[in-house]
């Protein structure tokens, strides 16, 4: 397993970040975003977008649970914020889009350990103060 470790001083590098994230992606790339309220990650999935070549206004789709952007790839765009049990997924059909053609970028992805796939980019955002992020993305081994 790869890991890097940066800091972001503002919103803007993050955005940064996550369109560098979005570039690299491929077919069936899924990022797996974890850190408390105000961390950072639906900056870090606007940014995702911006690097797909997606314009749109992404926000968090907490009431939703995902919302779907055409770009150079799909993106599908999770918030599982309010999911509290693994079961809740039983008959929800998510695997299909994070094992599908488009990237997925999963909002509070730990609601959903054990079912997301082993490829899987895991992303730890933490908030250091009003200013200062530091985010480690952690890429699966060989």
């Amino acid at each position: 397993m790869q890991r890097r470790t940066m800091i972001s001083h503002s919103e803007e590098e993050s955005l940064c970040l996550g369109e560098e994230l979005g570039r690299n992606a491929r077919r069936g790339t899924v990022y797996a975003l974890r850190g408390d309220l105000g961390s950072g990650k639906t900056v870090l999935a606007r940014g995702i977008a911006r690097g797909l070549g997606i314009t749109d206004d992404i926000t968090s789709p907490t009431f939703t649970l995902l919302e779907i952007y055409e770009g150079a790839l799909p993106l599908y765009h999770f918030d599982l914020y309010r999911i509290e049990k693994t079961a809740e997924f039983d008959g929800l059909g998510f695997e299909e889009y994070w094992e599908g053609d488009g990237v997925s970028v999963i909002e509070w992805a730990e609601r959903a350990d054990g079912l997301l796939p082993d490829s899987t980019v895991v992303v730890f955002l933490e908030y250091r103060s009003e200013r200062e992020r530091k985010i480690s993305i952690e890429y699966p081994g060989d």
